[in-house]
């Protein structure tokens, strides 16, 4: 938003702005914030930054963890959310050092700016610019607990099918089971909840492509938006899940973008489209190769289908995620390609033919992921398959023109399938990781605490015993 501080000091005297907030990206990719009264911000505080504890943000120990970060003026905007005018920011982080602090290798932030660097100094391509789609639920309800004799949870929106029979208040207009895609009101209850988002959006500059309900019967809805870079793209992924929770709250609802939070419904992913640029010039298109797509595109592809498995560890990192990654309900479970077919993990849209829109998606990614490190990790992982020319047809990745949902058990055993659980992502980060240090891009701690950290997650949850066991074992 802002090239200077003076550019940002003469705007908030206009605004009358009273706070300045800083937001901070955690391990795990929660926002975090600290407010400062708008007269302290300072030249100041981009010298010497602000301190915080970067072991309470998952990045440090106890006993080395002061840290300070430094806001970025770029990503300003007016927090539409604060009653006290408030202007917020990103802030990168750095480490403590002498003379000079230095960037912090495993921000989230920073690894993402330094996969950029690393694409360009290959003289592969000047950017990658990145489309993601972001699919949520919006419920009217939510509780859960996990104590130790009860384990349950209870969710519920009007316009979910199972409300169907509800005789205190009901005007018969429910979502179909598995049926909302594209519907209309009065089924669609939440169009202008959306439409007010993408307004709350397009103000953060945020570009949105459109907006409409997903397959999903019970609140089950998707904003897709332009292109962008590795790192603006992040920071605006960040920013739209901000605005999307903070705008349900403000209405009564509240904003989920868990792949699975309902049981025999389609999940939320997050797929991202994807493009590289030379000089402002396309690099994915060839009129005469598979679906228009250059060797560059393919070899591009090729990284990703290969590295797919240790992928799923940054693009998928919940353990919930992998209930979304199942056979019937429009997600991946194989590993291939195809043109317009919506069960292979890459997806090349049959519509996008001109040259500068030609691109491809991955359909794993979902909405728990920290968006710097999976956008990062699937720039590696291309990089890596044009340097060595990995040809997907030639390593058996397709094309899958067909259903992979309905192969037979034999036909199963020849395709390579996606990991089944976060801990078999997890195994395969831990033994194929090396196109992600590449140029120091992702540091060795950072894997080692990320696999440290998901698989206690895994851990924890897999000691927790749920009200499905109940059903299938307790009277055994």
């Amino acid at each position: 938003m802002f090239n200077s501080l003076v550019e940002a000091k003469r705007f908030m005297e206009e605004k009358h702005i009273q706070m300045v907030d800083f937001m901070m990206i955690d391990l795990n990719g929660r926002w975090r914030h600290l407010t400062i009264p708008a007269d302290r911000f300072t030249e100041d505080t981009f010298k010497s930054g602000i301190g915080f504890d970067g072991s309470n943000y998952g990045f440090a120990p106890v006993e080395k963890s002061d840290m300070v970060f430094i806001p970025d003026l770029s990503t300003a905007y007016v927090d539409p959310f604060m009653e006290i005018p408030t202007l917020a920011m990103i802030g990168d982080v750095y480490v403590i050092d002498v003379p000079n602090n230095r960037p912090f290798d495993q921000d989230p932030r920073n690894v993402a700016k330094h996969a950029e660097e690393y694409l360009k100094k290959t003289g592969i391509a000047d950017e990658m610019r990145v489309g993601p789609e972001y699919e949520f639920h919006v419920f009217d309800h939510v509780s859960y607990s996990t104590a130790p004799n009860e384990s349950s949870f209870y969710i519920d929106t009007e316009q979910a099918e199972w409300n169907k029979e509800d005789r205190d208040f009901n005007l018969g207009y429910k979502m179909p089971h598995k049926g909302g895609y594209h519907m209309a009101p009065p089924q669609d209850v939440l169009y202008d909840f959306r439409s007010r988002v993408c307004m709350l959006m397009e103000d953060q500059g945020i570009r949105v492509k459109y907006h409409h309900h997903e397959v999903g019967g019970p609140g089950q809805l998707e904003i897709e938006v332009e292109f962008g870079t590795v790192t603006e793209m992040a920071d605006k992924t960040m920013m739209t899940k901000y605005l999307i929770k903070n705008e349900a709250i403000a209405e009564g609802k509240t904003a989920t973008f868990m792949p699975k939070p309902i049981f025999d419904e389609a999940g939320n992913g997050m797929h991202v489209h994807m493009q590289l640029f030379k000089d402002g010039k396309p690099l994915f298109y060839d009129e005469n190769g598979y679906s228009q797509l250059s060797q560059t595109a393919l070899h591009f592809m090729g990284g990703i289908l290969k590295h797919i498995r240790a992928l799923c560890a940054f693009t998928n990192p919940s353990t919930n995620s992998f209930k979304r990654l199942v056979p019937g309900y429009e997600a991946p479970v194989t590993i291939g390609f195809a043109t317009a077919n919506r069960s292979s993990v890459i997806r090349i849209p049959a519509y996008a033919k001109d040259p500068d829109k030609k691109r491809f998606e991955i359909r794993t990614p979902d909405g728990t992921c920290n968006p710097y490190y999976p956008l990062s990790a699937i720039l590696m992982a291309g990089c890596d398959g044009i340097k060595n020319k990995i040809d997907p047809m030639a390593e058996g990745y397709g094309p899958y023109d067909f259903n992979l949902y309905n192969l037979s058990d034999e036909e199963k055993k020849q395709i390579k399938s996606l990991p089944r659980t976060l801990d078999e992502a997890l195994d395969a980060l831990e033994e194929d990781h090396d196109f992600l240090t590449e140029g120091g891009v992702f540091p060795e701690k950072l894997i080692e605490i990320w696999l440290i950290n998901k698989r206690a997650e895994t851990k924890k949850q897999s000691m927790m015993p749920t009200p499905m066991e109940f059903d299938m074992y307790y009277d055994l």
